[in-house]
């Protein structure tokens, strides 16, 4: 398929989530971009979306990120901090030592500020001192190094250092917004988002034996998945291109399926891609969309409510207190149906169809209801 004529000429957001080392699936879709002639006239990104973001406006091709990816060991970014474990103990800053993550930041980004690039560029922090979000790049907020700003976007709560930057000391973006699009889409006439940081709640049989810090990361998931879920719930921005490529393997801090993430994020952004010929043209709302079937097992369902409190537009209790589908054909986004995984019992049933919706067919139909499908 040939990108449409148009889509050079437009202003083009792209925004990159976080996700740890899953965060390498963003070079596959960057891939699939280029491939569909589609050039971002402005990025924005949190923790590795921030550090592939300002690679890719510094300069750096994707192929020498994918490369980099390919050769990146644990060892040349997780170095515990062992003398200030042990003298400071619960005062330590971090479990892993600052210098590994500041050398990986220094070697893809150039030292330049926000004001010597050539594109715009956003990169979502959080101000630890004063507890408020902070987008390096905009307004007034551009005269500080980009490699300092996406050192802080990177630093993980606990396991780095917090990050000066300026005046403030900052820590990862994805504490409160893992997935920046509402700031990033600001003079945006589409905006491609990428979500690699919550594709995968699926349930963990294991996740207490993993340790302390495999029980924070899964904590973490959970709370961004919930964050990042509230701006597409109330989208009101320009059309959104969603990409989740299926990237469920492995932890955030897994070095082991760096070509894989690399694979499935091409495959999830070119077929998130068939239809942006379309979504051009759209004023608004979330795409690619797809018709599902919505069924209840009432075999399993215990009539606990929790899928009506969070859909009440499309699921309702019988009288015998079984939950009920409203309507059994829906047309969803990437952004739909969370409440589907929500049931603690896996009694809803989403099934997609064959037949693929346009965005025509499916503008505005069951605009209350988001989620993960």
């Amino acid at each position: 398929m040939t990108p449409p004529a148009s889509a050079p000429a437009r202003n083009v957001a792209l925004v990159l989530g976080g996700g740890g080392l899953k965060g390498f699936a963003h070079l596959g879709v960057l891939r699939a971009l280029a491939e569909r002639g589609v050039v971002p006239t402005r990025f924005a990104g949190t923790s590795i979306g921030a550090l592939i973001a300002a690679a890719m406006v510094g300069g750096m091709s994707v192929d020498e990120m994918a490369d980099r990816a390919k050769a990146l060991r644990r060892k040349d970014l997780f170095r515990i901090n062992h003398f200030a474990m042990l003298m400071e103990r619960m005062k330590s800053p971090s479990i892993y030592l600052e210098e590994p993550l500041r050398e990986l930041v220094n070697s893809v980004i150039p030292d330049v500020t926000f004001t010597e690039l050539d594109q715009p560029l956003l990169v979502n922090t959080v101000d630890v001192e004063h507890g408020v979000q902070v987008v390096w790049g905009l307004p007034g907020l551009q005269d500080v190094t980009v490699r300092d700003a996406v050192y802080a976007s990177c630093a993980l709560p606990g396991y780095f250092p917090p990050g000066q930057v300026g005046e403030r000391h900052c820590i990862d973006g994805g504490a409160v917004d893992n997935l920046p699009v509402n700031i990033g889409s600001q003079g945006a006439d589409i905006v491609i988002a990428v979500d690699v940081g919550s594709t995968d709640m699926s349930p963990m049989s294991n996740a207490t034996s993993l340790g302390f810090a495999s029980v924070y990361m899964r904590a973490a998931t959970v709370m961004m998945h919930r964050l990042q879920q509230f701006p597409l719930d109330y989208w009101k921005g320009p059309p959104m291109v969603l990409v989740r490529p299926k990237i469920g393997r492995g932890s955030w801090l897994d070095f082991t399926h760096t070509e894989a993430n690399i694979a499935e994020g091409y495959r999830a952004g070119m077929k998130a891609l068939e239809d942006l010929d379309s979504v051009f043209e759209q004023p608004g709302g979330i795409f690619p969309r797809r018709r599902f079937r919505l069924e209840v097992d009432k075999g399993r369902c215990t009539g606990c409510g929790l899928c009506v409190a969070l859909a009440p537009s499309l699921m309702g209790l019988e009288a015998s207190g079984k939950a009920f589908a409203r309507t059994h054909i829906v047309d969803w986004s990437p952004a739909d149906g969370d409440f589907v995984h929500q049931c603690p019992t896996d009694a809803i049933i989403a099934t997609k169809l064959d037949r693929s919706a346009t965005p025509t067919e499916t503008q505005g139909v069951v605009p209350e209801v988001q989620g993960v499908v």
